[in-house]
């Protein structure tokens, strides 16, 4: 039997390498994948991958994701507010560097992501994340398979 979850991903700013980790398992374990964006994404030749283009405007394609995700999908994202939105609707998130949104961390990752931006604007701070890693695409694949895992079982996946 197939499984029902969906995997949603937050596309405009996700690494094409954990897309197509995602892809992998998607096939693998038979779910489909939804990428939303604010522009055209490259065609994907399998019938579990989806791509929705949204309207230009800040947040319409995190709107999109957290107004039509189910509390049995998963959302791939970087953006901590919709991961948040996520977390709050009984969902399950994960960052692409591989560390899960839980109910125990998203606010204090929103408060972090609150002050480095403040720091940022002040002049205080500049640049953003650390470059996308070897180490960051390794411990993606690993959360995923074992959130995945759990998801497909039933089981509480946090």
């Amino acid at each position: 039997m197939e499984p029902t979850m969906k995997i949603w991903i937050d596309a405009d700013a996700c690494p094409r390498v954990i897309k197509e980790i995602v892809f992998r398992a998607s096939g693998r374990l038979k779910i489909a994948v939804c990428l939303v964006a604010n522009k055209s994404l490259a065609k994907h030749e399998t019938r579990l991958v989806r791509c929705v283009v949204v309207g230009e405007g800040f947040d319409v394609a995190d709107d999109y994701i957290a107004d039509n995700a189910a509390p049995e999908d998963l959302v791939i994202t970087a953006d901590i507010p919709l991961a948040a939105r996520i977390v709050a609707k009984g969902g399950v998130a994960l960052d692409p560097r591989g560390e899960p949104y839980t109910e125990d961390n998203v606010g204090e990752r929103l408060s972090m992501r609150d002050l480095m931006a403040e720091l940022r604007a002040g002049g205080l701070l500049q640049g953003g994340p650390a470059q996308f890693s070897l180490t960051d695409r390794q411990r993606f694949a690993s959360s995923l398979d074992r959130l995945l895992t759990r998801m497909v079982r039933g089981e509480k996946p946090l």
